[in-house]
């Protein structure tokens, strides 16, 4: 039987953007104001947030796991960095799985994790697992919970 297509996303969904942002001075945090993710280099430095590690691990056995991400056309490093990230925290388990685009609704498939609508997300075909404190899905438990019948 195929196994349904899963689509994380990275930014405080795989990865806790604000240990990144800790790291950097105030000047620089200044200078790029609002606009955290066009900090060169910031996504060398961020850390996984709680649990997402290994419940992207544990979806991937149920099923066929990408990770959807976009990256700031202002900033150099960002796809490096995250292409890095995914080879440092996730190996194996999402080796070529790594997909960056604006467009999120050009990738067909069941489901999308992204604590946003923009970029596409609004327009995706499956359903979208609107994840963060405050929504449907506020932590990867509640995930966890949700999806393991639906594979």
């Amino acid at each position: 039987m195929k196994k349904k297509i899963l689509y994380v996303d990275m930014d405080n969904i795989l990865v806790d953007f604000q240990s990144g942002i800790e790291l950097f001075s105030k000047e620089i945090l200044d200078e790029y104001n609002d606009r955290y993710d066009e900090i060169p280099n910031i996504f060398g430095k961020v850390k996984p947030l709680r649990n997402a590690i290994k419940s992207y691990e544990e979806l991937s056995k149920l099923f066929d796991t990408y990770i959807l991400s976009t990256s700031p056309w202002e900033n150099d490093t960002e796809l490096i960095d995250k292409l890095n990230w995914v080879k440092k925290y996730l190996g194996k388990v999402a080796c070529k799985r790594l997909i960056l685009s604006h467009h999120k609704n050009l990738n067909c498939g069941d489901y999308l994790i992204d604590d946003r609508d923009k970029n596409g997300v609004k327009e995706f075909k499956g359903e979208h697992l609107y994840f963060g404190i405050g929504k449907k899905f506020p932590n990867w438990n509640s995930i966890i919970e949700y999806l393991s019948d639906k594979a």
